[in-house]
């Protein structure tokens, strides 16, 4: 349990703190307004990304992920463990055929890796979650 108060902590903060975009020095300040974030798409269908910090393909990062209101993932994996936050919308995060526990905004969630799961936009509206993690980003679908 204190473990993962812990890493709820540290989810807090780095949500707290000023996000670099990836080109910018470790040394840098920033500040980026919401309306200035640069959403990319993925390769995941809808999902779009935002960087925070770090590089999601090439070790410990974060990014803002935006879902399209009413989405559904497909059974997935990630190899790596994440720490999520909900910014914005309901999600729901859980083991396939698990009853939705709804998450609203300032919620958290701990998804470890390797492990089977479906991430869900329950609004209407688009949800926007911020991911930290300590490796590099995966998507597995898995049967």
């Amino acid at each position: 349990m204190q473990n993962h108060l812990n890493k709820l902590a540290i989810s807090a903060l780095l949500l707290s703190t000023s996000f670099a975009q990836p080109c910018l020095a470790a040394d840098e300040s920033v500040s980026i307004p919401v309306t200035e974030m640069k959403y990319t798409d993925t390769s995941n269908g809808p999902v779009k990304v935002a960087p925070g910090y770090g590089l999601r393909t090439n070790g410990a990062h974060s990014n803002f992920v935006k879902l399209p209101g009413g989405f559904v993932s497909p059974p997935h994996y990630h190899t790596q463990d994440y720490y999520a936050t909900v910014v914005t919308g309901v999600m729901a995060n859980g083991k396939v055929d698990a009853q939705d526990i709804p998450l609203p905004p300032g919620s958290y969630y701990f998804q470890k890796g390797k492990e089977r799961h479906v991430t869900k936009c329950l609004s209407s509206t688009e949800c926007v979650f911020f991911t930290s993690q300590p490796g590099s980003a995966d998507f597995v679908i898995s049967k």
